[in-house]
Parts: C-alpha cells; structure tokens; sequence
C-alpha cells in the first residue's frame, strides 16, 4: 500500500512557542491513522500544519508524491485534504442547507450523490436543513462538520477529537459514520476516546512532547498495557 500523506522530522513553532519538535508519520491509503497522546502533546498542531494553519518551520510534509509544507491553506485544501477542525468550524448564523453550500468546491454528479449519501448518513442534517447552525445539539453541529469535510472529493480527510464533548449514544453515532467512510477515503484522526480510537483506527502514532515516539498496528497498542499506561495514561 502506498503513501498518501508523509510527514518527515516536522517541527513547527507558534510565536515563540517550539510546539512541534519532530514529527514524522505515514499515512496509507485507505487506512485510518490514529494520532494519540495526552493534551497539550501537538495533535492538533499535527493537523494544523498539514492543513498549512500553523505552517512547518522544519522538515516536510508530502502529499501524492508532492511536498506541500509550503503551499497556503487553500491550495492544501484544493488538493483533496479536508479538514474537521476540533472547534467545528460551522457557520452558526447559516442554515444547514447554506453550510454545505458554501463547503462544495465544484458542484457535479459526484457532488450530489455524496451528499445523498451525506443526508442518509446523518438524517438529522436533511431534518434541519433549513435551521441556522447554530440551533443544533453538539453531535449534530459535528455531523454537519464532518459532512463539510466530505461532501468534496478529497483523498484525504483530516479528523481533529470527533467525539469531544458528546454523549456515549452520539459517539456511537459519530463512529459509525467514520467506519462507513473509511470505504471512500483516508482519514488521520486526533482522538482521545481510546474506546473510539481503537474501534476505528488501523495504525497509531504516539506524539509526547511534539514529538513522534511510538507507532504500529491499533492491534499491537491494544495488547500493550505498558505504553497505554506509559503515554496515554490508561490503567
């Protein structure tokens, strides 16, 4: 299986900050790449970097062959990575219907039959189309996010804590979802749900302290209490 996003020796600073010390990781196609580590160990810097938010100081960040790490956010995105930011990103003052709208990059056949299979998905979503973003419950604010991500045609989705703050039904829901797109494309998820992560990913990568420090297979990490206990502070 070949490489779709690598990253080699990443480090990025915000201000004065040296948040990312040394990040290195491969994504395969097709697989679910699970970022782990406890707060404050630069997940969410990972993905911001990629997207090219918190642009990488060091190092670089290739995407089909190419290397991007230069490249601003848009061109990133226009490439095929899509991005779910931890906060959600929607805009609460638009419909539902107007938050997808505005999401498509190019409207085609392809288009509207993901966002058929969108709607199916996620029925609340067809359920409040016409109701502002901001009237919904945090699982469906999630559901919408991550349709945004999806309805394009991106190679690569970029999922940052999908579950934060949801009830245990709504998670079920939110990774279900996941699993079903795992079928259509390549997601590298940021998620402290161990329960989730697991369930979910194929391979994980540990980041301590901005740096890349353990990798394998979800089946590997499942079976080591040590570096649960050691990294993630799982008993």
């Amino acid at each position: 299986m070949s490489d779709l996003l690598k990253l080699d020796q990443v480090e990025t600073h915000i201000g004065q900050y040296h948040i990312l010390q040394g990040i290195s990781f491969e994504v395969k196609k097709g697989e679910v790449t699970v970022l782990l580590g406890r707060n404050g160990a630069g997940k969410t810097t990972t993905l911001r970097t990629i997207m090219g938010l918190n642009p990488a100081s060091k190092g670089s960040v290739t995407f089909k062959g190419e290397q991007i790490q230069a490249l601003p956010t848009y061109t990133i995105a226009k490439k095929g990575i899509g991005y779910v930011p931890e906060d959600q990103g929607i805009f609460a003052g638009l419909t539902v219907e107007e938050n997808m709208k505005v999401a498509i990059q190019k409207e085609n056949e392809e288009t509207a039959k993901r966002m058929d299979w969108i709607l199916e998905l996620f029925p609340d979503l067809k359920k409040f189309w016409k109701k502002p973003g901001g009237y919904l419950s945090g699982g469906q604010k999630q559901m919408l996010s991550i349709a945004r991500a999806y309805v394009n045609e991106n190679e690569l989705l970029l999922i940052d804590e999908p579950s934060k703050g949801l009830a245990p039904i709504v998670v079920e829901k939110v990774m279900e979802s996941i699993l079903q797109m795992k079928n259509q494309t390549t997601i590298v998820l940021v998620e402290q749900n161990f329960m989730m992560a697991s369930t979910i990913g194929d391979r994980f990568y540990i980041i301590d302290d901005g740096r890349t420090v353990r990798s394998g297979t979800m089946k590997q990490l499942k079976e080591d209490e040590e570096m649960k206990r050691k990294y993630l502070g799982i008993a």
